[in-house]
């Protein structure tokens, strides 16, 4: 295994990896790190490496007559899938496809001068082609990991996180990653929850021409930001929750990626959390407010250590360990609550 170095924008690179050293070292320290050639190997690599029109024959081979979900963008977006003016919709359409087919449509834009914008996006590849998978291979993640694919042409992907750990391998194409760390959430300006371009909320702000009179805290932002730069083959560990924006740089790309966080046993997801604390608790009186910002910090965050240690161990309920059984009540009780009219 190599010894890591840092890209010029200061993100950690390594040239090579073990699995153990990635879950009990890189895991740990939950920052970006450079994998180098980590999936120069694989045959899509190769293949998009000889040429455009190799990589489409290549992936038309996996192609079973399945429709996966893509985007849609005319040549006027410049490969930025976002909002349109107004924020009542996007500038871009969804719709189905088959694999192949983007493979075609890809080869056409690459002739035009000003093509329109194409991603295919997040197609699970056990479901669609897994044949694919048997053929490139994660030298760092065990099966229970299902890849994704991303295929398009020149486009770019609004700054957002998913609550989850994440590799990206490119497998054809460049990419230009700028990341930033959670707590940059107030500086990125992000854009609704509930009108989403393709999942989570996403930032407001243009990085190509950002605006800086609407969106002043940027600047920081952009001070705490890493940018890398990925090649075919290179591969890059972006950790739970990391703002990460995304721009493909070439008439063809491709990339594919791995989502993985422990499972919540039942617990519920935070964002649903978060959006309940919004509807309960943002609009209080700001006094109480701060009072249940307190209570959130001792009972949910533990800044003041284990809040139930006081009491008894079998009389601890949702204040102590959540077993099968205490978990279910709360679920019950939370469901009865959010009930009501």
């Amino acid at each position: 295994m190599n010894q890591p170095g840092l890209t010029a924008a200061g993100v950690a690179e390594m040239g090579s990896v073990t699995s153990e050293h990635f879950r009990d070292h890189i895991l740990a320290a939950a920052r970006p790190v450079v994998f180098r050639g980590l999936v120069a190997g694989w045959p899509v690599v190769q293949a998009g490496r000889e040429s455009p029109e190799a990589l489409a024959a290549y992936m038309k081979q996996f192609d079973r007559g399945s429709s996966v979900n893509a985007m849609f963008g005319p040549p006027g977006i410049g490969g930025r899938f976002h909002y349109n003016d107004d924020l009542s919709g996007f500038n871009f359409r969804r719709g189905p496809v088959r694999v192949g087919a983007a493979m075609d449509l890809l080869l056409e834009y690459a002739r035009e001068e000003a093509p329109s914008s194409l991603a295919v996006q997040s197609v699970p590849v056990r479901e669609h082609m897994p044949e694919f998978e048997r053929e490139n291979r994660m030298p760092l993640l065990g099966d229970a990991v299902e890849p994704r694919v991303w295929i398009g042409n020149a486009v770019t992907v609004a700054a957002h996180h998913d609550p989850s750990e994440n590799i990206a391998c490119v497998a054809a194409g460049r990419r230009r990653f700028t990341l930033f760390p959670p707590d940059q959430v107030a500086n990125l300006y992000m854009g609704p929850f509930e009108l989403t371009p393709a999942g989570p909320a996403v930032s407001m702000v243009d990085f190509d021409a950002p605006d800086f009179e609407r969106f002043p805290r940027f600047r920081t932002a952009l001070d705490h930001s890493l940018t890398v730069d990925l090649e075919p083959g290179d591969a890059l560990y972006i950790p739970y929750l990391w703002w990460h924006h995304v721009r493909s740089t070439e008439r063809m790309n491709m990339l594919v990626n791995y989502w993985w966080a422990p499972a919540d046993q039942g617990r519920g997801r935070p964002v649903d959390a978060l959006m309940h604390a919004m509807l309960a608790v943002r609009d209080l009186h700001p006094a109480h407010r701060e009072a249940w910002r307190i209570m959130f910090d001792h009972h949910v965050f533990e800044r003041n250590g284990a809040p139930a240690d006081h009491i008894p161990e079998t009389r601890r309920g949702v204040m102590g360990r959540l077993d099968g059984p205490t978990i279910k009540a709360v679920r019950t009780a939370l469901a009865r609550t959010l009930g009501r009219p």
